[in-house]
């Protein structure tokens, strides 16, 4: 058995991954197109049985993959455990659960694993259109396959912006326009990737598993996700949550950011 510290092949995990996500995918197509028991939990956010059934089978397919690895979920109690490992998988089974309920095709699933803090490998699948977004540190980032690449400009002119209105309104006297609304955050993310955003912005208190995955395929693809100080996110810490987020080109993000300065939730 290999020490939980030696290196990882990235390359021979990702489609191993992409294969348990899109079987994940599946499960939770079958509750979509069947129907599916929801509740609310705590927080009054929505949880379905096809969340619950979906994590217990990622639970049980992604950590054997890495010896030693850890475990954050959306939907599963977080004992704190994941602390001490290295290694962590990421995973909110299906984000967008509001639009799931609402039988509207813009859920997804989301993985990641993380190393030491950073993302590593993240594989976003949205099921309903047949849609993976996937990549690895240093290997790129592709869509159904395909590399892809995000673009990059001086300026918010014309820009396409998906996210909160209270966020997108200060970037309007700077060219910006509202992009195409999107439920899944994960979704929204990597939608600068696929084409349907320029950017994308988040409001505080997004979790990790919201944006682990969408983080290293946006940096793969040459775009960058930071927080309204100018700061890329970091994961597995014992607060999940994260402050305001861009999505976007570099140049794009940190534009974004300036025109953001002062803006509070």
């Amino acid at each position: 058995m290999p020490s939980p510290d030696a290196p990882i092949d990235l390359e021979r995990l990702l489609p191993r991954i992409e294969a348990i996500v899109r079987e994940a995918g599946d499960i939770a197509l079958g509750f979509f197109r069947d129907g599916a028991r929801n509740w609310t939990k705590a927080d009054d956010s929505p949880v379905t049985e096809a969340d619950i059934a979906v994590d217990r089978f990622l639970g049980a397919a992604l950590p054997p993959l890495v010896e030693g690895s850890g475990w954050l979920s959306e939907e599963t109690a977080d004992d704190g455990e994941r602390l001490g490992a290295r290694r962590v998988w990421i995973v909110d089974p299906i984000d967008g659960t509001r639009a799931f309920v609402e039988k509207k095709p813009e859920w997804v699933v989301s993985v990641a694993l993380v190393e030491d803090g950073a993302p590593v490998a993240g594989v976003v699948r949205n099921a309903c259109v047949d849609v993976t977004h996937a990549a690895i540190r240093g290997g790129g980032a592709r869509l159904n396959g395909a590399i892809v690449r995000a673009e990059d400009s001086e300026g918010l002119s014309g820009l396409r912006v998906g996210g909160s209105k209270s966020m997108i309104t200060p970037l309007k006297p700077h060219g910006a326009d509202e992009g195409r609304w999107h439920y899944a955050l994960a979704n929204r993310l990597v939608q600068v990737v696929g084409g349907d955003l320029d950017a994308a912005v988040a409001r505080p208190n997004a979790h990790d598993w919201d944006i682990a995955a969408a983080h290293v395929i946006l940096e793969e693809a040459g775009a960058t996700l930071i927080g309204l100080d100018g700061a890329a996110p970091t994961y597995n810490r014992a607060s999940t949550r994260h402050g305001g987020l861009i999505a976007a080109g570099p140049r794009r993000a940190q534009a974004i950011a300036a025109a953001l300065q002062g803006w509070q939730a």
